[in-house]
């Protein structure tokens, strides 16, 4: 399965790979160059993404402690009087 790489060395992981490995987007993965010179890709720890994700977003869920009202905020960030 060929791919072209850009300017910024970025490559698409084909999707029959990223299947096979279970890949979605924010896992971790691992390059390594076997003893026949090949390149080998690895995945990331199953589950890895998934946890990041909804850990972030859980530690700061109900923790804002400025209780604006949606007009009153948007009149701020407009700059209306």
């Amino acid at each position: 399965m060929p791919t072209t790489m850009t300017s910024k060395g970025q490559v698409t992981i084909p999707k029959p790979i990223r299947d096979a490995l279970h890949l979605i987007p924010g896992c971790a993965v691992e390059f390594s160059i076997n003893a026949q010179g090949e390149v080998v890709l690895h995945a990331g720890k199953p589950g890895t993404a998934e946890a990041a994700i909804g850990d972030r977003f859980e530690a700061v869920r109900g923790r804002a402690d400025i209780k604006w009202r949606t007009d009153d905020l948007m009149a701020l960030l407009r700059g209306e009087d």
